[in-house]
């Protein structure tokens, strides 16, 4: 080619933090009423996936001095995703120090699971904030965290690849709003075929495990029979 040099995109530095006195990191020791901290590890391989370098922050505890210095501790990131937090009901400091250390211009979007969310800025940096039960935190990254990341990588299609298939089962879908739900994508005689994983739970991890889809059932759709043909989206496609 006689280049001596080439464009490149430098890999994104993604800080990633989790929040709440309930969570307790890998190595310690569960007390009645906590839970592991999944999120981080979840998020850090879902970033390295897409190309970006993951920055663990670890556990912010629920007050606003612990929250700000782990974001102080960052270092100079392309990118916040935090987890815990955002859900209606949660105590407002981590919601409090977000504002103050940046801006909230979106809070709840219309998806299962999923639907606390923020997204905003810490300083020049983009911020996603994502729900902090383990599923929703998953689905929430895959949907908006990351199409930011290849844009950043100078992706120009950024979208998640789909394909159309057969339900074989019937799905409710309460509440109108858009389900990604966690599914399992099999080739038949005729074409693609999809079936659930069962359960739907935002806290239900067995669910993604077993997973290879989502099946995305729209929001103004309170059923969808079996033998409907539904879009399917392939999170592991397209990276």
């Amino acid at each position: 080619l006689n280049e001596a040099s080439v464009a490149v995109h430098r890999r994104p530095r993604v800080a990633i933090l989790s929040t709440g006195d309930e969570v307790v990191d890998i190595g310690g020791q569960l007390r009645p009423g906590q839970i592991r901290n999944s999120n981080s590890y979840t998020i850090a391989a879902m970033v390295k996936r897409c190309g970006g370098v993951p920055v663990l922050l670890g556990v912010a505890r629920d007050t606003s001095e612990d929250l700000r210095a782990k974001l102080d501790g960052a270092g100079d990131p392309d990118m916040f995703v935090t987890s815990g937090g955002v859900s209606l009901g949660d105590y407002d400091t981590v919601k409090d120090v977000l504002r103050s250390e940046g801006s909230i211009d979106i809070w709840q979007v219309r998806m299962k699971p999923g639907k606390p969310l923020a997204f905003g800025t810490i300083g020049s940096a983009p911020l996603l904030g994502l729900p902090g039960n383990p599923a929703a935190a998953l689905v929430s990254f895959e949907q908006f965290g990351r199409p930011a990341m290849l844009k950043m990588l100078g992706r120009k299609d950024v979208r998640i690849p789909e394909v159309t298939a057969r339900l074989t089962e019937r799905i409710t879908n309460h509440g109108r709003r858009r389900h990604f739900v966690r599914s399992v994508l099999t080739r038949g005689e005729d074409g693609f075929e999809v079936r659930t994983t069962g359960i739907q739970g935002a806290a239900i991890l067995s669910a993604v495990v077993q997973s290879n889809c989502f099946l995305v059932v729209d929001e103004t759709c309170d059923v969808v029979e079996a033998g409907t043909m539904v879009t399917v989206q392939l999170p592991d496609e397209g990276i």
